[in-house]
């Protein structure tokens, strides 16, 4: 069930901000970020926890949403959070789209799919089960690895998302010493999957 806001199309902003993908499979391409305040997955290395109290940020209309992806030359917008799926994301990518951008989400799939998309990353997290409405809609599966059970769980959605979804696995950053070695040997062995790495952070941009 989605999360309704005070002004029915009105959401929570925690940030917004033109910047560089720094991961999954449009790492290196300009995009405009809107990271929508609100999360009840819990990840434990979340590193935007301040995100998960709506409450905590501002909420502001579509107009102004979209108002503020025109300042920018990019035409590649990507919806995050938080967890943006908490809200009815129809009303935001029609206006998005309307005004020609591309709408690309990011999402633990932890709520049903809503919203007109050109590109679905799903993240999902054990913290949470993922709805099943998400699987045949995902363009990427982006799986983030902590430990070495995360290589079994990567392989559980790959086995429900489409023959065409793009399979993604990521180190965590604060454990990336230990764990990429470990995803490079599994990509090696389980071609079908690629690297995504947090190239953003290399790189010093947001």
């Amino acid at each position: 069930m989605t999360v309704k806001t005070a002004k029915n199309t009105d959401l929570p902003i925690m940030e917004s901000f033109y910047t560089i993908q720094g991961e999954g499979f449009h790492t290196g391409k300009a995009a405009y970020f809107i990271r929508l305040g609100g999360c009840d997955v819990g990840c434990v290395w979340c590193d935007v926890k301040e995100s998960w109290n709506a409450e905590d940020h501002p909420f502001q209309t579509l107009e102004e949403i979209v108002a503020g992806a025109e300042e920018h030359m990019g035409k590649m917008v990507v919806i995050t959070g938080g967890e943006p799926l908490m809200y009815d994301m129809g009303p935001l990518t029609s206006a998005l789209k309307s005004r020609g951008f591309q709408t690309n989400i990011e999402t633990s799939g932890a709520y049903p799919m809503t919203g007109e998309w050109d590109w679905v990353c799903f993240s999902p997290k054990k913290f949470k089960e993922a709805h099943k409405s998400i699987f045949p809609l995902a363009d990427e599966l982006k799986v983030i690895i902590f430990n070495k059970s995360d290589f079994k769980f990567a392989e559980k959605y790959a086995a429900l998302v489409s023959k065409n979804c793009q399979l993604m696995l990521q180190p965590e950053w604060d454990k990336q010493e230990q764990m990429l070695p470990l995803i490079i040997d599994y990509v090696k062995e389980n071609p079908q999957w690629k690297i995504s790495l947090q190239t953003h952070k290399w790189m010093g941009v947001p």
